[in-house]
């Protein structure tokens, strides 16, 4: 007995958050290469460089017009790679195993990222942004999978949260170095600097990464650990005509659909709000739109973390998965309504309140919706179930893509403000629709 005692006692290792340090940094990653085009797109010489003007003449409104309207294509061109290389890359990142899998797509996305740098027109720039859209979409799928192998239940809507708070430094990091970048080296330096980095991050992916059960650092104690609450799983692999029979799987979907665009949204979009919004008191350009994109997004990284970890909290006190995700995910949309009113107020620092706000509660809701394929789907259909929704969320960033521009020179951007407001409600009452109760499908008799 005291033997057993003393081996309960027992350190059980903390590596398993090695991995979501590792994971944190390749998102970092991802998402500057993803962002560097929203910065550059500012840039009055990028901006003639793609409208194949000369670099001396005067751009007028209606060349910055046409300018956004084409970036919106531009935007919808990555979007439908992302809905494709989600399908694809999370079935290949089933069948070949995370570690080859997500190496695969750290190499193609830096690929294309080094390739915007020697475009030198728009049809140009819309071949490297679907190439770049292909590869990208292989991170969610892996670091989801990933997490689903490196941690139990209780701890995986936090895990989530750490590794989704990289999605905002990498976003802080691309709006204090690419305008630094840009201003004094040029557009094309931007994007060689931030492609090259994921050449790095595969050497040490590949370097470090492995499953729990194959990995040499870990403790038998941190292995029993991370297996302590599995239930009993379902062996055979799921075809996607199979998982499009759960509802499980459509109330994941229907979570991505209705709120992946509204992030989309933001990361293309908010350097331009910032930039000719016709409400705000005060306009920002390359030189200053840093410190506002430092707060949203410090803010973003607190909500991401901060949801992730209060769902897992939820859980460890005794509430069933199902309602800790739901109740968390109700806070996370609530706390999104207000954004509208940073379409019409005056001041800057409202604003900006507001949108990180908005922001912090999206990061919150994606991780809880990240630890929902964990949750509910067997290991080896995490990486496919999580493509599809990655697909889902990006038909309907295609959808808003292909209208943004155009809304935004019409009629502003409140009512895109208001679509971003109302989303994420709706997307939940859909989901206690289709599954009032959170079950696994490995549980289900079919």
């Amino acid at each position: 007995m005291s033997l057993q005692n003393q081996a309960a006692k027992r350190p059980i290792g903390n590596y398993r958050w090695r991995i979501v340090a590792l994971l944190f940094f390749a998102t970092t990653i991802n998402y500057i290469d993803r962002n560097v085009l929203s910065f550059t797109m500012i840039d009055e010489s990028f901006k003639r460089a793609m409208l194949g003007l000369p670099e001396n003449s005067v751009l007028s409104d209606s060349n910055v017009d046409h300018f956004k309207e084409l970036m919106g294509y531009v935007d919808a061109a990555f979007k439908t790679a992302y809905a494709l290389g989600f399908l694809l890359v999370g079935w290949f990142i089933d069948k070949v195993g995370t570690r080859i899998g997500f190496a695969w797509s750290i190499i193609v996305w830096s690929l294309a990222g080094l390739a915007n740098a020697f475009v030198n027109s728009i049809r140009g720039l819309g071949f490297t942004r679907f190439m770049l859209g292909i590869g990208e979409a292989g991170n969610f799928p892996s670091a989801i999978k990933s997490v689903a192998e490196w941690f139990p239940k209780k701890e995986r809507a936090l895990a989530a949260g750490v590794m989704n708070a990289g999605t905002n430094v990498g976003v802080i990091t691309t709006a204090f170095a690419v305008p630094y970048l840009t201003l004094n080296y040029g557009w094309r330096i931007s994007f060689v600097i931030t492609g090259a980095m994921g050449v790095v991050m595969v050497i040490f992916w590949l370097k470090f990464y492995k499953k729990p059960e194959e990995h040499k650092r870990i403790s038998k104690e941190e292995l029993d650990y991370i297996h302590s609450d599995e239930e009993e799983q379902v062996n055979e692999k799921i075809s996607w005509g199979k998982l499009l029979t759960y509802k499980q799987t459509w109330a994941l979907m229907v979570c991505k659909f209705m709120a992946d665009p509204i992030w989309y949204f933001y990361l293309t979009w908010l350097p331009d709000f910032f930039n000719s919004s016709e409400s705000l008191d005060q306009k920002l350009d390359l030189k200053n739109i840093g410190i506002p994109f430092l707060l949203i997004y410090l803010v973003s990284d607190g909500g991401s973390i901060f949801f992730g970890w209060l769902s897992s909290f939820f859980v460890k006190r005794g509430w069933n998965v199902g309602r800790a995700r739901k109740i968390t995910m109700l806070l996370c949309g609530l706390c999104v309504v207000p954004i509208f009113l940073a379409s019409v107020t005056h001041s800057i620092f409202i604003a900006v309140a507001l949108i990180a706000l908005a922001t912090a509660a999206h990061q919150g809701w994606s991780a809880n919706v990240y630890t929902m394929g964990s949750d509910l789907f067997p290991k080896n259909t995490v990486s496919s179930v999580i493509g599809m929704g990655g697909m889902a969320g990006s038909i309907g960033g295609i959808l808003l893509a292909s209208t943004a521009g155009l809304i935004r020179v019409k009629f502003g951007y409140l009512p895109l403000f208001i679509i971003a407001g109302a989303n994420y409600l709706l997307a939940l009452v859909v989901v206690q629709l289709l599954i009032p109760k959170w079950q696994a499908i490995n549980n289900e008799k079919q």
